[in-house]
């Protein structure tokens, strides 16, 4: 079992657990006559609800602030296939994108008029 800090929380639960076993097993020896116990116990509670409440300010306080977030990286520029100016590039490109279809019956217009088209 490795070593960890001391939490002050759960020793305080436990210290108080131990002190109401202690005040019950001496009340079963010696009787003790106390008016309003339950004034004394309710007391109790909310005093260690505010030492709690206390330490969790306290920590909250203490924390360091978080550290600042990394710009993001820039896209890198994409590079472009082989030794082509860009240029050259995007009229392949645009040559690809366009209709087959339409540039051959520009380059054909005798033999694309015998044949229907499709949309």
């Amino acid at each position: 079992m490795r070593p960890h800090r001391t939490d002050g929380v759960s020793l305080s639960f436990g210290i108080l657990f131990l002190l109401v076993v202690a005040w019950w097993a001496v009340s079963r020896v010696i009787d003790v006559h106390l008016p309003a116990v339950g004034w004394l116990v309710a007391g109790g509670l909310i005093v260690f609800g505010v030492i709690g409440l206390l330490g969790a300010l306290r920590s909250a306080r203490s924390a360091t602030p978080p550290a600042p977030a990394p710009e993001p990286e820039r896209p890198a520029e994409p590079e472009l296939p082989g030794d082509l100016s860009p240029e050259v590039h995007a009229s392949i490109v645009r040559e690809l994108l366009d209709d087959p279809g339409d540039r051959f019956s520009q380059q054909h217009p005798g033999l694309a008029s015998d044949q229907p088209r499709k949309d």
